[in-house]
């Protein structure tokens, strides 16, 4: 076994990737934390701490990947780890179900609007298929649309979606007759919505929507009004807040911009990192999953280690104003990576709302995005196509975060001008 305390090794050393490739399909368990862009983006993190993280080199990185999106208090967080210590010793997983699922489950309902009962599954993706299901069981229809990307076990592709009663392309490992029933929509289209509902009269279970990290504001005209049309046909609204849930509000864009889902997933921003998503909402519709109806039941639905992480996750969220930090933190920092791309002439933007944006290119420019996170990993800092502040991100962090990012953007602006 590799000695990741030993001291660090030099670029040419490491071989992580080539080890990976060879053992398992696409390099990773996580297709999308596979490295694109070697040697300067790390090829394994080994530690981190705060909003910190250090690679098998030594190297050290102000993070805004937070582990794709968990990581909202920021690692080793001692009030979550402490209550993870703490379970271990009284047990991980039981024959029959722990208090803290009943708890956890009462805290999530009590806190979260609109959401009356609640279950538990360890993965966001899996919770969104849970949701699909019980959409299914209760209206007794088959079809299904969607909005943003809701999982590998639903995944669609883009929502480009095919015209009006006209099927997409079945995914890779997905019987045609089952993609059928899934038709992909644009984001902030309420037009295309309405055409497919009307191409499947009172066959449409719900519509399930991730919102777009870029254009996220739209939803606040957006979700009022595809509740109004849903309505209209008995079609659920399912809301994929796997990313969104904790983080721009404790009960994400469902409580932002009261948006009335009928469920909703939470997964993500629950426990800090550890393993657990829930899938909630109205009372009528996920009774659709009780006895002698869905089934849907998994062993490690009430692992402990999980609902103890949870549970200290929530206390702090309520008692140290989590979600205003990411608000305040994130604006502070988008603001003036906005700034920089502008004063080096960049045709890069950081779009969305505050706790979780995207950064996109303004022009045509090829491969500029990726040259730009190349010079941010160089100058340690760890970026995402979204990128997300956690409360560890001090003020202290951020600017030092903004002074190395000041130099990545001279780097970039360096190597246009020589190019």
């Amino acid at each position: 076994m590799t000695d990741l305390t030993a001291a660090p090794t030099t670029l040419t050393d490491a071989a992580w990737t080539e080890r990976f490739d060879a053992i398992m399909p696409f390099g990773s368990s996580t297709a999308s934390k596979r490295p694109r862009l070697l040697p300067e983006e790390p090829e394994v993190v080994v530690r981190g701490e705060g909003c910190r993280v250090w690679d098998d080199r030594g190297r050290e990185f102000i993070d805004y990947r937070n582990a794709l999106g968990p990581i909202t208090l920021g690692y080793r967080f001692p009030a979550v780890d402490e209550a993870i210590r703490a379970q271990l010793d009284r047990g991980i997983l039981f024959g029959h179900p722990s208090p803290l699922e009943c708890e956890v489950a009462e805290r999530f309902c009590q806190h979260l609007p609109g959401m009356e009962q609640a279950r538990f599954l360890k993965t966001g993706g899996e919770a969104i298929a849970a949701a699909i299901r019980i959409a299914r069981a209760h209206t007794g229809r088959d079809h299904v649309i969607q909005i943003g990307y809701n999982g590998w076990l639903n995944g669609l592709g883009s929502g480009a979606a095919a015209l009006p009663g006209q099927a997409m392309p079945a995914p890779a490992g997905v019987p045609a007759a089952l993609a059928a029933l899934h038709h992909p929509a644009r984001w902030n289209d309420l037009t295309q919505v309405a055409e497919l509902l009307e191409a499947h009269p009172g066959q449409v279970a719900a519509v399930v929507v991730a919102a777009d990290y870029a254009r996220m504001a739209e939803g606040a005209t957006f979700y009022p009004a595809l509740r109004a049309l849903l309505d209209q046909h008995g079609t659920l609204l399912v809301l994929d807040e796997i990313v969104t849930g904790f983080r721009i509000a404790l009960g994400g864009v469902n409580e932002h911009f009261d948006a009335r889902a009928d469920l909703a997933v939470y997964g993500k921003g629950m426990a800090n990192g550890m393993p657990i998503a829930v899938y909630a909402g109205r009372r009528e519709v996920m009774e659709a999953c009780g006895p002698g109806r869905a089934t849907i039941s998994t062993t490690f639905g009430g692992e402990t280690l999980s609902l103890a992480a949870a549970s200290a996750c929530l206390d702090t969220y309520l008692g140290s104003d989590v979600v205003g930090h990411l608000w305040r933190q994130g604006t502070t920092l988008w603001d003036q990576v906005r700034g920089l791309f502008e004063s080096y002439d960049l045709p890069l933007s950081v779009a969305g709302l505050a706790p979780c944006p995207a950064f996109v290119a303004t022009d045509d420019t090829p491969g500029l995005l990726d040259t730009f996170l190349r010079a941010a990993y160089r100058h340690g800092v760890s970026l995402y196509n979204v990128s997300y502040v956690n409360l560890s991100h001090a003020d202290a962090d951020v600017a030092e975060t903004v002074e190395r990012l000041g130099r990545a953007c001279a780097d970039v602006a360096d190597q246009a001008a020589t190019a």
